[in-house]
């Protein structure tokens, strides 16, 4: 009977609430899932994996989730580590690298051809083929990072586990085949490995105030001007704005970028825990497709401009690579090849795309549905 009371055999009318059982059982879940998450970092960064830690929590919380293990995200724990993703995104804004865009005006305009080639095609063949919606088809179409994406995709009422899934095996792909090329032609040493950021020792109180700072300014004022993404986007300009003024010259340090890429991976790969085996494999298979096009497109564009700029076709690909911010930036550490151009094409890449596209998307949504 409905407001009945519970019998006295009934489990959940005990003394503790069952509200409080949630909550423990949540807590519960989101350590397994951090610890699976932290050991499929740990496994991939011993492999000299670019952004290990994030790649490896992904792909072990994948498997976990689709194997039925009981995992849990939490906002409130996700959104402060993707704040120092932001961080170290506009980290890469020096004024060295500044002084030099004026001359890549040439590969900007083909970055920007290569984002709008990219996403019409891809856009479409996720419509076609995978029946996808509108904003599901955009965001995954679109050659964003994988954490941007998924943070739209959120934002505009997407499928997010979706998108994650595509841009997950667009990342894996891509960092796997771009390494191996360059492997081939002995352009890559795996022993090479970057750090992720500085050291805590190095660290000033005054670093560790204005880094913190900026985030929390860019993340509360992105959020205030509804701006997407805004614990990502936030705090990546204002710490752009920092360390184009010289206000700061330093990085988050590695310890907490590590641990940040662990908890978004992480929270990526629970969001998987009820998708049925075919639709993961289904997704996949069709992302290796989309992958092949970016990649292709990449190395099309690459050749046409390597005689209208000072810089090498490795500089070129992997400024175009789809493989976004972070992992083609430490691949181009490693490869000791013009890091602060590679980066600085992302960069521009995921403004363009966090910013300006999803502004393009809806505009050019409501024309086509009002012809319709």
């Amino acid at each position: 009977m409905t407001g009945s009371a519970r019998p006295a055999s009934d489990p959940t009318a005990q003394n503790t609430p069952v509200t409080t059982l949630t909550l423990r059982a949540r807590f519960v879940r989101l350590i397994l899932t951090l610890v699976i998450g932290a050991a499929g970092g740990w496994l991939f960064d011993q492999g000299d994996l670019p952004l290990a830690w994030m790649i490896g929590a992904l792909v072990f919380t994948t498997v976990a989730a689709i194997a039925g293990a009981p995992l849990h995200s939490s906002q409130k724990v996700r959104q402060p580590l993707v704040a120092i993703i932001g961080v170290l995104l506009g980290a890469q804004f020096t004024p060295e690298m500044a002084a030099r865009i004026p001359e890549w005006w040439v590969t900007v305009l083909a970055l920007i051809l290569y984002i709008g080639v990219c996403t019409v095609l891809l856009y479409w063949y996720f419509r076609r083929f995978l029946g996808h919606d509108p904003v599901t088809a955009y965001c995954a179409a679109t050659p964003g990072g994988l954490n941007e994406m998924v943070l739209v995709a959120q934002d505009m009422g997407g499928d997010d586990r979706t998108v994650a899934l595509v841009h997950a095996a667009r990342v894996l792909i891509t960092v796997l085949v771009v390494p191996f090329g360059f492997i081939l032609l002995g352009l890559y040493d795996q022993g090479d490995k970057p750090p992720l950021g500085a050291a805590f020792a190095d660290i000033s109180t005054y670093e560790a105030v204005i880094l913190t700072a900026g985030g929390l300014v860019g993340f509360f004022g992105a959020r205030a001007m509804r701006i997407p993404a805004a614990a990502l986007t936030g705090p990546m300009v204002v710490s752009a704005i920092l360390h184009l003024v010289g206000a700061s010259t330093i990085a988050p340090p590695g310890p907490l970028v590590a641990a940040a890429q662990v908890v978004v991976g992480s929270a990526l790969g629970a969001r998987f825990a009820s998708v049925p085996v075919t639709q993961v494999l289904r997704t996949i298979v069709h992302s290796l497709g989309a992958t092949a096009v970016m990649i292709g497109i990449t190395i099309g564009l690459a050749a046409g401009t390597a005689q209208f700029v000072d810089a090498s076709i490795p500089a070129l690909v992997l400024a175009l690579s789809p493989g976004g911010l972070a992992e083609m930036s430490l691949i181009a550490l490693a490869l000791g090849i013009e890091a602060a151009f590679v980066a600085g094409h992302h960069i521009i890449r995921i403004a363009v795309i966090v910013i300006a596209m999803p502004t393009i998307f809806r505009r050019a949504r409501r024309a086509v549905d009002k012809e319709f």
